[in-house]
């Protein structure tokens, strides 16, 4: 799964509050591998916004052995930094949909690109 940040995944039409995170609409799933890298990790967790990393763990099927509360101290532990490392890297949303948590609207995702372009009446 790619970084769970505010600002890429938060809906951005006119007027919505409750933008973030999408809600993540699940039709093809790709694993892939990638370097597993401990320092990486341990820099991108403190951006990691943890409930919405696992909201969006959970709806790509890939939030085992994720806990509910993630601390600095797990990050000396190997079995969780391959875990992260796993839902952080090496899932990828393939085709599917991102859908805003306010108004339900749903962008599309294509061959691993979301649309998040908004109508006129949105912007």
């Amino acid at each position: 799964m790619k970084l769970l940040t505010h600002n890429m995944l938060a809906c951005h039409i006119k007027g919505v509050k409750n933008n973030f995170p999408f809600m993540i609409e699940v039709t093809k799933v790709e694993t892939c591998d990638a370097d597993y890298d401990p320092e990486f990790l341990r820099h991108m967790f403190p951006r990691i916004v943890w409930p919405a990393f696992l909201q969006g763990a959970e709806q790509m099927g890939c939030r085992d052995g994720l806990p509910e509360a993630a601390t600095e101290e797990m990050l000396q532990e190997d079995t969780f930094l391959k875990k992260f490392h796993h839902a952080l890297l090496e899932v990828r949303l393939q085709e599917g949909a991102l859908v805003c948590p306010e108004t339900g609207r749903k962008f599309p995702v294509s061959k691993g690109i979301p649309n998040l372009l908004l109508t006129e009446d949105e912007c």
